[in-house]
Parts: C-alpha cells; structure tokens; sequence
C-alpha cells in the first residue's frame, strides 16, 4: 500500500465522524463573518434609524447562534479592500454599511461588534485584508480616498487589480497606521491579516523597480518572502508595543510546502505566494495561524500535522472549507468536517475556523446542529499564550451565594488583587452538584469573561440548577488563577 493511501486510510480508521471525542477546556473555536459585498453580513442598509437598528440586530442575531453553540471567537471583518468597518481617519467606510463609499451608518460596526461579542463571553478579532486593494472598478469608485490616489507611489496595478507593494518600505508603515487605528481605539482581542502574500505565482507583478533599489543580491522568491516576512515582523512588533495581550495571528495559504508524507502539487504558501510562515512561527512573530485548510484527505491530514509540528508552541488553527458542504460549492459530505475536528483534537492543535458563518447560520447539512449538540457539548476557554506571559492572576475570595426573592441566585467574590488595569483579569464562574466545583471539567463554565465580582444566576431549567459554586480570575493571556469555592452550602 502507498504511504499516502495509508495515511488517508489511517486517518479514517482513527477518526471517523461518531467517534466525537469529549470536548476540551481550552479550545479555539472561530468563525469568520464575511463584510464583502455582505456575504454573511449586512443584508440592510443603515441609512435611517429603522435601518441602523436592523443592520445591528442581524449581526446580534449571528452572535447569539454562535454563542449558543458555544463558539467563543468571532473574526470580524474589518477591512476589506482599501474601505473599512469602522471610523477610520485613512480610509473610507465601505459601502456595504450604506449602499455608499464613506457613508457613515450611525454607528460604529468594530465597536458594536467588539462590546457584543463581550457580552457574550467571546472574543473579536479584527480581520484586516492588506496587501490587496481591489479591482479598477473599486478602486476608481473610492476616488480621492482610494490609498492608490493618496499614495500611489507604494500601490502596484497587477492583472486588472490594484495591490499594496509589499516591497516598499512604506507598505509596512500604512499597514500600521490602519492597525494603530484598531488596536488603540477599539477593546479588540487580536488582529487577523489576510492576503500578507503576493499575487498567485506573480511572475508579471511590476516590482522590478523595487527589487533593483532594495534586492541586495537576493533572487527574486527570496527577496518577496523576506518583504512579506518584514510587514509580519513589523505589525507583531507594533501590536505589542501597543497592547501585549493582543493576538496576532494570519490565515496563510493551508499548504506551507512539500512534506515528507505528501506533495502540495505546486501549490503552497512559501513557493507561490511567498509566505515563510514556518519562518514567521519559528521568529516567534504569530500568536496563532489559521491556514485555509480547506481540503479533503491526503490534502488535510498531512499537511495539519505538519503545521503543528513546525509550529514552535504557538497556536494553530485549521480553516475549515465549511462553504464546501453547499452542493453549489463542492460536494463534500459533513463527515469531512467531522473527521477534520477529530484529527485536530487528536493531535493538540489550538482549535478550528469555520469559513464561513453563513453555512453555520444555515446549518448547512446540519453543521451547525452538529457541533453545538456533538462537538461543542460544553462552553471552551481560550489557549493560554505563555510566550507573552505565564503568570496566572492571584484567586479571588470569599465567595458567597445568596438566593434573591426571584428565585435566583446572587453569587458575589472579593476580586483578584493584581493591579495592571490594562490587562485588568475577567472571571469563570463554574458549578456543578458535586463539592468542591471541578473547574477541570468544561461542562462545570457557567459563563465566562465576566467583568465585575459579582453574577446573577438564573437557570432556565430548573432542574439544570448547579448546587456548588467556584470562581477564577482569568487574564487576557489565558492564564487562569486557582479557584475559589463557596464555603458554605446553600439551603
């Protein structure tokens, strides 16, 4: 038997689709909500109140399914090509909010996706698309704002489309002043580039006047991935300097290059597009990956262990093709995805990305039903990232549960005592029926990110009432503190 059809073989045999195994504590479970042209969002124009109000509550709507779920990451489009989702000073709003270029919707999209995406227990990741701008019809349609009219001299037209030069030193230097604008206005939890790379295999991309002026004798492929390994550098180091809790992470092309176990046949992130990501991992430039996996089989498996043995401790999490389980789209059946999350529990991955949130809003061959009542059974915290900081905040104290005249339960703690207000720690309230809490077990989080010290607990079943109670202080790295338990049983 070849050694590629045993991997596939193997791979089913360890992993088939009943198989689901009991859901991990920490687990990233992400999904993307597409802004262009609203493919997953907004369906309403913002341009009265009635409007504003319907364009937020079918994101509102999104989140709650998510939540229900119990996804806990949500990556928000924020920019898309040259236009934004947000009040920018650099670029122009897109025209998805209003049905017009720069029109302002009432509101801001990031911070209403930001605070909701809290209140939920979720974290928002700004997904920012940088090296593309978009095609002429676009570009033209933004006129005076289009970045090509501001700063021509670091945009290149290329096959009908307008990019960013990743080899200009002024590229990495826009790029931050966008992702300033972000990480400092906004309470966002990490910043998702996409399109870092070059055009497919760009052989034609008119850079031949940079690469003269800054190449120093490297070969052309080398010089590009060095470019786009440079705006990486660039962007981490700016984020941090800015707020070191903030995660920053990429979603590369899901083959890195050939592996030992299986070809990429010609197609992979460090060849065609010019993307060192094993590089950037080895660096220590990415808190987390999320390569575009979307494959099937020997396409998939060898190609995810590969990224997680390359992946230097950091965090990698598998983009699922989820829009291929559409007939319109592919005819993949939903044991693929099965099979998929299984494999990556199997092997230690951080999680996974579903692409996109539509097909779970659908619940595309039953997806959605799947993963909330199979796979995702209990609520998941996030992966610590003990590279930025391994200190886990002090416990919180005395905790103490009352029952209210509502029949509900007032539970109250004395706070954590660490003082970094900027990276000031939330708290997981667990419980279960047995004493003490085992806050080990995910079945046992109530809820989680919880920003004062005291929580209103009202079940909706009553015979879903937990009898104890315990509480953690979590920082915004994942560390998580020792627990505190209620000390005394409730009547």
């Amino acid at each position: 038997m070849k050694k590629s059809s045993f991997i596939l073989l193997l791979s089913i045999l360890l992993f088939p689709p009943l198989a689901a195994q009991h859901p991990p504590k920490y687990e990233v479970r992400a999904a993307w909500i597409t802004a262009v042209y609203g493919l997953d969002w907004p369906r309403t124009r913002a341009t009265t109140p009635e409007g504003i109000r319907k364009q937020q509550a079918e994101l509102v709507e999104i989140l709650d399914k998510l939540k229900a779920a119990n996804f806990n990451t949500v990556l928000f489009q924020t920019r898309t090509r040259g236009d934004v989702l947000y009040q920018s000073d650099i670029e122009p709003y897109n025209s998805i909010l209003t049905g017009k270029i720069g029109g302002n919707p009432g509101y801001d999209p990031l911070a209403f996706a930001v605070a909701e995406c809290h209140k939920r227990g979720m974290e928002c990741h700004a997904w920012i698309v940088t090296i593309p701008l978009g095609n002429r019809k676009h570009v033209a349609a933004l006129g005076k704002a289009s970045v090509t009219k501001r700063k021509p001299a670091i945009c290149i037209p290329y096959k009908r489309e307008y990019f960013l030069n990743p080899g200009h030193p002024q590229t990495k230097e826009y790029l931050m002043s966008l992702v300033r604008e972000v990480v400092e206005r906004y309470d966002v939890d990490g910043v998702h580039f996409d399109y870092l790379r070059y055009p497919e295999r760009a052989l034609r991309f008119a850079d031949s006047y940079t690469y003269k002026k800054y190449g120093n004798g490297r070969d052309l492929a080398q010089w590009r991935r060095d470019n786009i390994t440079e705006i990486v550098r660039y962007l981490y180091k700016g984020v941090k300097a800015i707020k070191p809790w903030v995660k920053v992470s990429t979603c590369p092309v899901g083959k890195y290059r050939d592996t030992s176990r299986y070809p990429s046949r010609g197609w992979n992130a460090f060849h065609t597009v010019c993307q060192d990501v094993q590089g950037w991992l080895g660096e220590g430039i990415q808190d987390q990956v999320y390569p575009m996996m979307y494959f099937r089989g020997n396409n998939f498996y060898p190609f995810a262990l590969d990224w997680q043995e390359q992946s230097n401790g950091r965090q990698v999490i598998p983009g699922l093709g989820i829009y291929f389980l559409d007939p319109a789209e592919g005819n993949w059946t939903v044991d693929e995805i099965e099979r998929q999350i299984n494999f990556v529990r199997t092997h230690g991955m951080a999680g996974e990305g579903h692409y996109r949130v539509k097909y779970l809003m659908d619940n595309t061959q039953g997806i959605y039903e799947i993963l909330g009542e199979k796979y995702y059974t209990a609520p998941a915290l996030q992966p610590a990232m003990p590279w930025i900081d391994n200190v886990p905040p002090t416990a919180p104290a005395q905790l103490t549960v009352e029952k209210e005249a509502t029949g509900y339960w007032k539970i109250c703690w004395q706070p954590a005592t660490d003082n970094d207000k900027r990276n000031a720690p939330t708290y997981v309230l667990y419980g279960s029926d047995t004493y003490p809490v085992d806050t080990a077990n995910p079945e046992n989080i109530l809820t989680q990110r919880i920003q004062g010290t005291e929580y209103t607990y009202a079940p909706i079943l009553p015979w879903d009432t937990r009898k104890y109670f315990a509480v953690t202080a979590i920082d915004r790295c994942g560390n998580e503190s020792e627990a505190c338990n209620q000390t005394l049983h409730r009547e």
